[in-house]
């Protein structure tokens, strides 16, 4: 089923409260609440210590109206006495200066005393609600991240991990290159995080402390969930992500959770809501790229957010609702808005919640209850309903660390590439999957592979093997410049790829911020920045050209036909008209659907059960904007017949069932 829920205080509220309030859930249509992810210090007060008196009994009010529980587990906040009496909970800045608490976040993920009481308290809150019938599952921790420590605890076990990866000293010198600047280690003892005072460091070295970061966020969750599964076996695990970019890579953090879950909150500024839609799609496309499945939103926004920046604008009437149901085209199964009501204390007091503080239900709110309506009337019709697309377009948060330690060029940045592209393709409505570069994409009918600046060779052949079977793939600059220890290769751009996309990169100019131009086989003239890769061809065909500079008339794009399929090769980086342009002609000949005139802000998904298949229309604008569809169609949010011309309202919403 697909569910409406909210994250849920009770110890910020009199208990008085707490039946008001689930009482209220219960009319409005909430089948879920969240509790417990921040409240150690309330479960246990002093060290040995518990008392889950309180959240029986919130618990029980929930149950009583038929809501489900999510406990989350509180290590994201450890307690003031844990820290007092052992201070290697703490992480450690570049410094050496210990992190002290603040509003959260403050533990080191290697930290023996951390691991020790994260543990005991995991398995004590498991071992009390295994059989509470109202709890359903856990998250673990909340919005992880890099905490860069450099304790002690963290300099021995990356040695460790170092050690266990390359075997010998001379291997791991070897693979990093140390011999420049006369880097190379002699001992162990030698290898030390990236402590401060220069930024100037081994690009290998750099991208090995991400690897290990992330690797001791994932140790420190499956600590937790391997108590989690061995007490409470009927329930789920997972972890609710935050956004999008994170060098925290989240295809190894999720790999033993049940399923992905994420925070999002769309951006309310008015000269951002129309973009956010945008990089939204982009974001909710990755999160159900993680386990390749559907996914939860485990906060979503309620009001203006605020706490240590701000307050960004109040959503606009329609947006909570819109884009919720944006999530849901998308492949969310369950929406937990953050927050009930605003906390009266604390950071977070302006990250507002569907209640504000005067406890008067308003407008927001009211916005929020037709949505729960909408939600649970058409659960049994989209429940085990999945999105399935023909097109993918790649991502890696090694590649987002790579080009991160190493700019290319004065304003060229990985990620927003990556929504450029997506954006481009949003807009024509090609439904993509946006998944791991690691990842099988046997089936898919176009691929858009940006800037595969770390590249070994199993993923190039897979790519080629998918471009042999029928595929199109679509390669842009900055592809096969290393292995995957940050190393440079030796040969011709793109690398491995070379013979597949039958080009080679004879020089390349990072113009950055400069703008030039190029003209394309349509006749068209577009503008391009960044970056400038200048083609020699070798088998491909031209399909662009610059028009200025020293490499004015020189292919700036090929096309290369190799057994069924086709590669594309893009060396510069164009506005976006290009590609939404070349998107549409490269796509349609690779047989992808597209709804291509889609109004500014318009976007589309669907969703797909058997053979039943359900359009979302979203106008995620504050534009009044109109949609031509192919015929005619019954609403299922609405008792009406919409189409072949649909008028949209701002942030209007309709769902039908494609015949």
């Amino acid at each position: 089923m697909i569910k409406m829920g909210v994250d849920y205080y009770p110890e910020h509220w009199e208990r008085d409260l707490w039946d008001q309030d689930a009482e209220l859930m219960r009319k409005t249509g909430v089948r879920l609440v969240r509790l417990a992810e921040f409240a150690w210090s309330r479960l246990e007060p002093e060290e040995d210590r518990y008392d889950f008196a309180w959240l029986d009994d919130a618990i029980d009010v929930f149950h009583r109206r038929g809501i489900e529980v999510v406990l989350g587990t509180p290590t994201n906040t450890p307690p003031n006495w844990l820290v007092e009496r052992h201070p290697d909970v703490l992480p450690v800045d570049s410094l050496l200066h210990p992190r002290n608490p603040g509003i959260r976040g403050h533990r080191c993920y290697n930290s023996p005393s951390m691991r020790q009481y994260s543990e005991k308290i995991v398995d004590k809150l498991a071992s009390h609600y295994s059989k509470h019938p109202a709890v359903v599952g856990w998250q673990i921790d909340n919005e992880f991240a890099l905490n860069e420590c450099h304790c002690e605890n963290c300099s021995e076990r990356f040695r460790q991990w170092l050690s266990a990866k390359y075997e010998s000293l001379e291997a791991l010198n070897r693979a990093w290159g140390t011999v420049v600047w006369s880097g190379e280690y002699s001992s162990w003892s030698q290898i030390n995080p990236p402590l401060g005072g220069t930024a100037f460091k081994n690009p290998s070295y750099l991208l090995d402390w991400k690897r290990f970061e992330t690797d001791s966020v994932a140790e420190f969750q499956q600590l937790q969930a391997d108590v989690l599964r061995n007490r409470c076996p009927g329930h789920f695990v997972t972890h609710n992500i935050w956004s999008y970019p994170m060098s925290l890579d989240y295809y190894k953090l999720c790999e033993t959770l049940d399923f992905a879950s994420l925070d999002y909150y769309p951006n309310t500024s008015p000269e951002k809501s129309m973009i956010s839609g945008y990089s939204g799609a982009l974001t909710l496309d990755l999160t159900r790229g993680i386990k390749r499945r559907n996914f939860w939103i485990m906060e979503t926004i309620s009001g203006p957010p605020g706490c240590w920046f701000p307050m960004w604008r109040t959503p606009q009437p329609g947006f909570i609702r819109a884009f919720a149901w944006q999530c849901v085209s998308r492949g969310a199964d369950t929406l937990v808005h953050f927050r009930w009501r605003n906390a009266p204390a604390g950071a977070e007091q302006f990250w507002h919640g569907l209640i504000d503080h005067s406890n008067v239900p308003g407008r927001r709110f009211e916005e929020y209850v037709k949505l729960c309506e909408e939600v649970n009337r058409l659960s049994p019709l989209l429940s085990g309903s999945t999105v399935k697309s023909e097109a993918a377009i790649l991502h890696s948060h090694d590649l987002y660390n790579a080009l991160q330690i190493q700019p290319q060029a004065e304003g060229m940045d990985y990620f927003d590439n990556l929504k450029l592209y997506h954006r481009a393709m949003t807009k024509l409505g090609i439904q993509s999957d946006a998944l791991n570069t690691t990842a099988d994409l046997s089936g898919y009918r176009f691929i858009v592979a940006p800037s595969l600046y770390l590249l070994d060779k199993r993923v190039a052949r897979h790519l080629e093997e998918c471009v042999r079977n029928g595929a199109t793939l679509i390669v842009t600059n900055r592809s096969g410049v290393k292995n995957m220890n940050n190393v440079c290769r030796m040969e011709p751009l793109p690398g491995l790829l070379a013979e597949a996309a039958g080009v080679s990169v004879s020089e390349y100019d990072p113009i950055g911020k400069d703008v030039h131009s190029i003209r394309a086989k349509n006749g068209k003239t577009y503008t391009c920045a960044q970056w400038c890769d200048i083609l020699e061809l070798s088998g491909a065909a031209p399909i662009a050209w610059y028009e200025d500079d020293f490499f004015a008339g020189k292919p700036a794009a090929s096309v290369h036909s190799l057994g069924d399929g086709k590669v594309y090769y893009l060396g510069m980086i164009a506005e976006e008209n290009f590609y939404v342009d070349f998107f549409r002609e490269a796509a349609s000949e690779a047989g992808v659907e597209l709804f291509p005139d889609l109004p500014e802000g318009v976007q589309i998904s669907v969703r797909q059960k058997g053979e039943e298949r359900y359009l979302f229309i979203l106008n995620l604008s504050r534009n009044r904007q109109t949609v031509t569809l192919d015929q005619a169609y019954s609403s299922q949010l609405h008792e009406r017949r919409i189409g072949p011309k649909l008028d949209m309202e701002p942030y209007e919403v309709e769902i039908v069932e494609l015949a």
